[in-house]
């Protein structure tokens, strides 16, 4: 899936070297603009014929830098590169959702009009545009080290001194301007090329196939708990409910492939999968174990002891979601298989940069204090369990009628969801009821869990 990730990417950047190159057609359809001294965005200009045209294609060009650049996988000490080449592409998007009022130098009368807001802020998105493609350019030939890439950035940055010289001079712009866009789009077309043949990727975040590690944390002796979190869960969100049971228990905790520090799994999450996971994290026969989960954690624990029936000593099932009747969803197996190597691209990053610390103080209450929630990975992980659920649940309905639960304790803890009651009465648990609903009882009633663990 990376290297079709990284011929998508290539492709988004021939075309938006191609769509900001449409300025060659308008040699011939805009006349007005003078190609000796006038600028080339003067083609998009809002009194121009085929303004709308223009627009659109400087827009699309744009976006489809910055889309190329989100699908690249991340490579070690190239961040800032790319990060410049996106605020190229959004910059440009920019300029062509702001155009011109007129032909700034092709139109003598232009000067003497009153300008829109749209106008200086095309020409400020412009100017920032030219600074932002420059940027990316050093930056990323000198990672690459390709004489190619530094032949088109000095002749580059030498066209853009051109243009500087000729805007001091008001004339010979147009043909400066022109050979600046074009060596900008050759370098585009470069960098695709480059995608495409280089297999440099330091920083992978997928694991090779046959089988991922995943973070463990045990803490504690005496009779052995397993805790697997809800939904994008991390092991630390438990701590308060390990540090009550450590004193008499041997606490085990875990990541799920791609949460918390745990490695991404190239295949998506299934049921099955998760209930062999917990197999192996737990004592081996004749030991047993006590299981605590949460959400859809709880189908996982419930495989669990149905598959491994002498080997559950109890269930403590928190808030477990409803099965419901969820119907198998085709598509979502497709997308899963992307996931773990969309989770390893700039867009992850920075997507999971931005909202992942917000997401998790609005669910949580708290601060993220490793930082998981940062990364691009726990991202996709996260969005591979959510499109995982309805085969899941599809799964454990089959199981609950081929397989039996086993005769352990079944505790559910219920803050106020109809569809606890529910799980609860189909697996025939003791029914906890806390005094108030609320969500995400590890945190806010850790001494609840516990205590279920020990009756």
């Amino acid at each position: 899936m990376e290297r079709r990730l990284y011929v998508l990417a290539a492709c988004a950047l021939i075309v938006a070297a191609v769509l900001g190159s449409a300025w060659i057609t308008g040699q011939f359809t805009s006349p007005e603009v003078d190609r000796t001294d006038g600028y080339v965005s003067e083609l998009a200009a809002r009194d121009q014929p085929w303004t709308r045209l223009f627009r659109v294609s400087d827009a699309l060009s744009g976006l489809a830098c910055a889309l190329g650049v989100a699908l690249v996988p991340r490579a070690a000490r190239e961040g800032r590169g790319w990060l410049a080449l996106a605020a190229f592409g959004l910059l440009t998007l920019a300029a062509g959702l702001f155009p011109l009022d007129c032909a700034t130098l092709s139109d003598p009368s232009c000067g003497r009009r009153s300008m829109s807001p749209a106008h200086y802020a095309h020409l400020v998105a412009g100017m920032l545009a030219t600074a932002a493609v420059l940027a990316a350019m050093v930056l990323l030939s000198a990672r690459w080290r390709s004489w190619v890439s530094w032949l088109f950035t000095w002749l580059g940055l030498a066209a853009t001194l051109l243009v500087l010289s000729a805007h001091a001079d008001r004339h010979g712009v147009g043909i400066a301007h022109r050979a600046q866009l074009t060596l900008f789009a050759i370098w585009l077309v470069y960098a695709a090329l480059h995608l495409l043949v280089s297999d440099d990727v330091t920083a992978r975040t997928t694991a090779p196939p046959g089988g991922v590690r995943p973070h463990v944390v045990e803490q504690g002796a005496g009779p052995a708990v397993l805790i697997t979190a809800g939904l994008g869960g991390a092991w630390f969100h438990w701590d308060a409910v390990a540090a009550r049971l450590a004193a008499s228990h041997r606490v085990i905790r875990f990541d799920r492939p791609g949460l918390g520090l745990s490695p991404c799994s190239p295949d998506p999450p299934t049921l099955y999968g998760e209930a062999a996971r917990l197999a192996a994290l737990a004592p081996a026969h004749p030991d047993r174990v006590i299981v605590v989960a949460q959400g859809v954690a709880c189908w996982h624990a419930e495989a669990f002891a149905r598959l491994h029936p002498l080997r559950a000593a109890k269930l403590v099932l928190v808030d477990p979601a409803g099965t419901g009747d969820r119907r198998l969803f085709a598509p979502a197996g497709s997308a899963g298989r992307w996931l773990p190597a969309l989770g390893g691209t700039w867009g992850a990053a920075a997507l999971a940069r931005l909202a992942g610390p917000v997401a998790h103080r609005l669910l949580t209450g708290g601060r993220d204090p490793y930082g998981v929630y940062r990364v691009g990975k726990v991202l996709a992980a996260v969005a591979g369990e959510w499109l995982a659920r309805r085969d899941m649940a599809e799964d454990l309905r089959r199981m609950r009628a081929d397989r039996p639960i086993p005769d352990v304790p079944v505790t559910v803890i219920s803050t106020g969801a109809r569809n606890t009651v529910r799980e609860a009465g189909l697996l025939s648990a003791r029914l906890v009821r806390l005094p108030e609903s609320r969500r995400r009882v590890q945190l806010r009633n850790p001494q609840a869990i516990a205590d279920a663990v020990r009756i």
